[in-house]
C-alpha cells in the first residue's frame, strides 16, 4: 500500500528534484508550524519521533509512541492537514537508549521499542544498531550492526502483518551520524562517508535480512543513512560541498534508494537545494526548528519590555535561564568554556538546548504570560519591525495576524519555507 512519502520518493529517482523534509521534533509549536506550513501548501508532512524522545517507557517527552502519533494527529486535524498526508517515522530506533546494559538486555528492550512503533502506526522506520553495548568489543563490526537491525526488522514485520495481515512499513538503515541529542565536541571539518563503505553498509545489511528470511522486507528498504558532510555544533555549522560529496553521490544513481541527511540544520536553502538534486532526498532538521521558536519568542519578550510595565512581564529569557541552571542535565557536557561562554551557549547555541526545557511548566507558564501580554497590548508596528522585521512585513501586507503566537509560528515557518523550496520537484541538474 502506497503511502505520501512513496509518491515523493519515486518523484525523485523518475529525474525530478524531489525531496522531503523530516520534522525531527516533539515541541507543539513546532509540530503546529509544521502541520500548518504542509495544509497551506497541500505537501506531504513528514514528522518524525527519536528514540531518546519516545520509547515505551515515557522517553524524555513523556510520551510513548502512540501518544506522540495523537499528539501529531490532533495538531494536523486542527490545521486542515489531511492524515494522509501526514507519514509518521521511528528514527535511531535501536539499543541507543539502554547502551550501558548488556548488549542482550538492550536488544530485548530495543525490540519492544520497535515493537510499539509499528503498533501505534508508524511507518518510516530507520534502524540504527551502531551503537555499542555495555559487554561489546569495539568497535561494531558492519556484520554486527546489520544483523541487530534484521533483527529488530523481523519484530517490526511480525508486528505488522499481526496488526494488519500485511506489512507496508519503508526502512532505512545505516548511521554514520552523532548519537541522537547531537555531537558533543566542537566539529570544525566532516569527511563525507566513501561509496566503499556505503556499498560496505549496504551489503552488510541486505545479507542479515537474507538470512533472517527478510528480503521481501529489504525491498522496502527505501533510504540509506551516510554522512554528506554536514554538521553543527553550538557555534559553527559545516556546510555542504557538493564536489567532495560528489563520489558518494553518484554512488546511489540508478538505485531504487535514496539517501538520508540528518543534521541538516542551519544550511543554506541553495546547500539544502543542492542535497536533494545530488540524492539526499529525505532532509532531518530538528534543533533549527525550535532554534527559531527560541528567536521568535525571545524576540517577543524584547517587544513585551517595551510595553508592559516590568511587573506585569513573563520575564520569559531570564526564567528559562534560572530553570536551565537549576536543572543543568540537558546542557552540561554540550558546552565549553567559561561561565561566560556557557551563559552565551545557553541561550544562542545551534545545538539548541533549550529545546529540552519549554515543557517545564515554569517555562510554558511564563510562554503562556508572554502571549496573553502581547494580546493586550499588541504590539505597534514600528516596535514589531524591530524585533522580527520579516514578520513585520507580512502583517503590513494583510498576510499574517498580529497576533503572538501567529508571529511565532510564521517565524518558524520561514525555516521550513526554505526546506520545502529546496524540496520542490524540478529538473535535477546534471552530476558531470
Amino acid at each position: 500500500m502506497r503511502d505520501a512519502l512513496d509518491d515523493v520518493l519515486d518523484r525523485h529517482r523518475d529525474g525530478l528534484g524531489a525531496g522531503i523534509t523530516s520534522v525531527c521534533s516533539a515541541n507543539p509549536l513546532v509540530l503546529q508550524a509544521a502541520c500548518d506550513q504542509a495544509a497551506f501548501e497541500r505537501r506531504p508532512l513528514l514528522v518524525e519521533a527519536t528514540s531518546n524522545q519516545v520509547d515505551q517507557f515515557g522517553g524524555y517527552t513523556g510520551m510513548r509512541p502512540a501518544d506522540f502519533r495523537d499528539l501529531v494527529h490532533a495538531i494536523a486535524d486542527r490545521a486542515g492537514l489531511p492524515r494522509d498526508l501526514v507519514v509518521l517515522g521511528g528514527d535511531h530506533l535501536g539499543p541507543n537508549v539502554w547502551r550501558t546494559s548488556p548488549a542482550e538486555l538492550a536488544m530485548s528492550r530495543a525490540e519492544d521499542l520497535v515493537r510499539a512503533y509499528v503498533q501505534a502506526g508508524y511507518t518510516k522506520i530507520h534502524l540504527d544498531c551502531s551503537m555499542a553495548c555495555a559487554d561489546d568489543q569495539e568497535p561494531l563490526t558492519d556484520e554486527v550492526v546489520a544483523h541487530r537491525a534484521a533483527r529488530l526488522a523481523a519484530v517490526a514485520e511480525d508486528t505488522a502483518r499481526r496488526a494488519s495481515g500485511r506489512s507496508d512499513l519503508r526502512y532505512v538503515v545505516g548511521t554514520e551520524v552523532p548519537v541522537p541529542g547531537g555531537a558533543h565536541e566542537e566539529i570544525t571539518a566532516l569527511t563525507p562517508t566513501t561509496p566503499a563503505h556505503a556499498e560496505a553498509t549496504l551489503e552488510a545489511h541486505r545479507s542479515a535480512f537474507a538470512e533472517a528470511g527478510l528480503l521481501d522486507a529489504w525491498d522496502r528498504v527505501v533510504a540509506l543513512v551516510v554522512q554528506p558532510g554536514v554538521e553543527f555544533d553550538s557555534v559553527r555549522v559545516v556546510d555542504y560541498d557538493r564536489e567532495r560529496a560528489r563520489p558518494l553521490s553518484r554512488m546511489v544513481e540508478g538505485r531504487r534508494l535514496v539517501f538520508e541527511a540528518h543534521s541538516t540544520d542551519y544550511q543554506t536553502m541553495d546547500n539544502l537545494t543542492a542535497l536533494v538534486e545530488d540524492h539526499w532526498a529525505v532532509l532531518k532538521v530538528g534543533p533549527g526548528l525550535t532554534f527559531a521558536l527560541r528567536e521568535a519568542l525571545f524576540a517577543l519578550a524584547e517587544v513585551e519590555a517595551e510595553l508592559v510595565p516590568a511587573a506585569e512581564r513573563s520575564d520569559l529569557p531570564a526564567v528559562v535561564e534560572d530553570v536551565m541552571l537549576q536543572q543543568p542535565r540537558w546542557w552540561k557536557g554540550y558546552y565549553e568554556g567559561d561561565e561566560a561562554a556557557q551563559r552565551i551557549a545557553r541561550r544562542y547555541s545551534y545545538s539548541d538546548r533549550v529545546r529540552y526545557y519549554w515543557p517545564d511548566p515554569r517555562v510554558s507558564a511564563a510562554v503562556d504570560r508572554l502571549f496573553e501580554n502581547l494580546r493586550r497590548r499588541p504590539a505597534p508596528l514600528p516596535v514589531l519591525s524591530a524585533h522580527l522585521p520579516a514578520q513585520y512585513a507580512r502583517v503590513r501586507a494583510g498576510q499574517l495576524s498580529a497576533d503572538p503566537l501567529a508571529l511565532a509560528l510564521d517565524h518558524v515557518r520561514d525555516v521550513l519555507r526554505a526546506y520545502s523550496q529546496a524540496c520542490t520537484a524540478e529538473p535535477a541538474r546534471s552530476l558531470s
